[in-house]
């Protein structure tokens, strides 16, 4: 991945604004889902829809954070394209990390007298799409260099160059 400059004087990963960008949408996703889940689910099921909805944006909130945490780990370890394949062993093993922790998750609650299932499984299927969409509007508009870290006629602040501009 590319290496965006920072006023700080350090660089983070081009894919790390992205995350971020992706992170608040879903953060902001899940809250949505919290508050109009909590109502729907009240109104139709009382307390148990009221759970149900909760259990579904929590859920929602920790997959999404296991996979931004994935990708700056997967940033950290193989930093500007390096190592790629142990870049998407990162990614790919967190999935499926995912996976197997989502079926646990479903098995513990599958009968629990707390949890309307109907409910619980409308809130999951809200939050799978609308963090696919998440994901999607922050590729869409984050703006990322094509390359990074290279040094253009004229630029003084470009890495590698002094004061007046040159090497």
């Amino acid at each position: 991945m590319s290496q965006t400059p920072v006023t700080s004087g350090a660089t983070v990963s081009s894919s790390a604004t992205v995350v971020a960008r992706s992170l608040l949408y879903g953060s902001i996703l899940a809250a949505a889902i919290l508050v109009v889940g909590s109502v729907v689910g009240f109104l139709v099921a009382g307390v148990q829809g009221l759970a149900s909805a909760i259990v579904g944006a929590l859920l929602a909130a920790v997959f999404m954070g296991l996979t931004a945490a994935s990708v700056v780990l997967a940033n950290r370890v193989a930093p500007n394209g390096e190592r790629l394949g142990l870049y998407f062993g990162i990614i790919a093993g967190t999935w499926a990390l995912k996976f197997v922790a989502f079926i646990v998750v479903v098995l513990v609650l599958r009968g629990q007298p707390w949890l309307n299932a109907y409910l619980f499984f409308g809130a999951v299927i809200v939050a799978v799409i609308g963090t696919l969409v998440a994901d999607g509007l922050a590729i869409q508009f984050t703006r990322v260099p094509y390359v990074g870290d290279i040094a253009l006629p004229g630029n003084p602040d470009a890495p590698g160059r002094d004061s007046e501009g040159t090497r």
